[in-house]
């Protein structure tokens, strides 16, 4: 969750004027949050998320406090490849999240038989990451979905139509999955060399390389 503080100055002679923070993770928000009331000049402060919601200070400590051993700040990235000639696809997904104080990196890939284009198999390849958030038990918050395809990241975004059957039911599918684990979706399409780790893992799946594992990082 990103959250942007708003608060009224007043100086020790009474001047008084308002800022505004750049968006911000919910523990930083907190922290800057309790240092400036702290001053004792600040004369009014809201903490608002990216849904317009607005919290209360205790009320975003009980939240960072609830979410600390669940995983969160996720952020997945996912691709998908298809080899026209044997009618196969290797999907992947790299997710990265925060739990009990810790980073981690998870890593997934699978070889996929059945799709008729690379389309489906980077719609096949974001259905593989939401199984494997359902499986960390990823749940009831915002994560950001990275993808090379301007297809799904459009269609997913609803800036653009999804004409061809297979990828309509594959959009339903996803936005159905998302419900069902109160996933707020935030869709970013990268150029293909920002999405380096996806892509690989794509590539060797299609290749019969099976990967699945997970690592702490910085540890």
């Amino acid at each position: 969750m990103k959250i942007v503080i708003e608060w009224a100055y007043k100086t020790p002679k009474g001047a008084e004027t308002i800022f505004r923070s750049e968006e911000m993770s919910a523990p930083h928000a907190l922290m800057i949050a309790e240092d400036l009331e702290r001053t004792g000049r600040v004369k009014g402060l809201t903490l608002t998320d990216q849904h317009d919601s607005t919290w209360m200070i205790k009320e975003l400590k009980k939240y960072i406090k609830e979410i600390e051993t669940e995983p969160h700040n996720v952020t997945v990235y996912f691709d998908g490849g298809y080899d026209r000639g044997t009618s196969t696809s290797g999907l992947g997904c790299v997710i990265y999240y925060e739990q009990n104080g810790k980073s981690f990196r998870l890593r997934k890939n699978a070889y996929a038989t059945g799709l008729v284009s690379n389309n489906e198999a980077e719609y096949a390849a974001l259905n593989l990451s939401l199984v494997e958030l359902e499986l960390l038990d990823v749940h009831g918050m915002t994560v950001r979905f990275i993808g090379d395809s301007q297809v799904v990241i459009n269609q997913m975004n609803g800036e653009w139509p999804a004409y061809e059957k297979e990828l309509a039911s594959w959009a339903d599918r996803i936005d159905e999955r998302l419900r069902a684990l109160s996933i707020t979706p935030e869709y970013e399409l990268v150029p293909r060399k920002e999405n380096a780790e996806a892509d690989k893992l794509a590539t060797q799946a299609l290749n019969g390389v099976d990967i699945s594992g997970k690592i702490e990082l910085g540890g």
